[in-house]
């Protein structure tokens, strides 16, 4: 699974500070806390039909975590909400839109991990582009990589940081074994979620997933979780080990930048029949008419 160049993205605007600039003259510094150390938090946001879905949860989350790291400045959700509605309307975007929002410490007045060091900030990105989910549908292939999710003792994953080295280390892994993504497993070795998504699996009529001890609260995943409640659908979380992944009828991931994906086959064992599930798709459905119907209307209009 490789993303495409979308050739409307070619000419974006993208908001730095909110400076709208065009994407080959967008730059931050070199003494940037993102570039000296990653020391930054963000979210993926997506507009549909001008709304964007889940806002308010993305960026409490967003604040959260720069209240975790001590960001001493952090923008108002008012302040975030203008800069997104202004770098969208300068795209003359509406729909089919991803947006990647980043929150820097700031620049430093010198190199150094320090944050005192840090004397100009945030820095604020705001990202836009034209792009569809960006799993296929007909099933996706993982294989168990061999790094494993922090605890929270180490690196708590409740701060959604920009430091992704984990999940990049684990992509090389899945890229080398020619599967599309790589599912991570947690210290104890229960499964915590791909580098990039979380993971749900299907026991009869039931869908189970793992708890976030070892990876982000998932906007998604919770989203998944209230659809089951909504349509008196049966959910469980519990702990999930690689036997339970390889002999469950179905399995998908939810994500942002994917919405919800089915996953056909896990380190070379087919699951349940190979092919998407109906739960699955049933679930997708019941999200694409939620992400229709439901969302913050950031443009005007919506």
């Amino acid at each position: 699974m490789l993303q495409k160049f979308d050739a409307r993205n070619r000419h974006l605007i993208v908001n730095v500070n909110g400076e709208l600039v065009h994407r080959d003259q967008a730059r931050v510094s070199p003494f940037d806390s993102s570039v000296q150390g990653g020391d930054a938090v963000w979210e993926g946001l997506r507009l549909y039909r001008g709304r964007i879905f889940k806002l308010i949860e993305h960026l409490d989350r967003l604040r959260d975590s720069a209240k975790a790291l001590a960001f001493t400045e952090i923008p108002s959700h008012e302040q975030l909400t203008d800069e997104i509605r202004r770098t969208l309307e300068a795209n003359e975007m509406e729909d089919g839109v991803h947006l990647r929002l980043t929150l820097t410490r700031g620049e430093k007045i010198t190199s150094g991990m320090d944050p005192r060091l840090n004397q100009a900030g945030p820095t604020l990105i705001v990202l836009p582009e034209f792009k569809a989910p960006v799993y296929s549908t007909a099933g996706l292939k993982l294989a168990t990589s061999a790094m494993r999710r922090f605890p929270p003792d180490c690196l708590d994953p409740k701060i959604h940081h920009a430091n992704l080295l984990q999940s990049i280390l684990a992509k090389i892994q899945a890229n080398a074994a020619g599967a599309d993504d790589a599912l991570m497993l947690d210290l104890r070795g229960f499964v915590a979620e791909t580098n990039a998504t979380h993971v749900f699996i299907v026991e009869g009529k039931k869908v189970v997933t793992g708890f976030t001890h070892a990876c982000p609260e998932g906007i998604t995943r919770a989203t998944v979780l209230e659809i089951c409640q909504a349509n008196e659908i049966e959910h469980q979380i519990r702990d999930l080990s690689l036997t339970e992944i390889y002999r469950a009828e179905e399995m998908f991931c939810t994500g942002t930048m994917g919405e919800l994906a089915a996953v056909t086959e896990v380190d070379g064992r087919k699951i349940g029949l190979g092919t998407p599930g109906d739960l699955t798709g049933q679930l997708t459905e019941l999200f694409r008419k939620r992400v229709a119907t439901e969302g913050y209307p950031i443009l005007e209009g919506s």
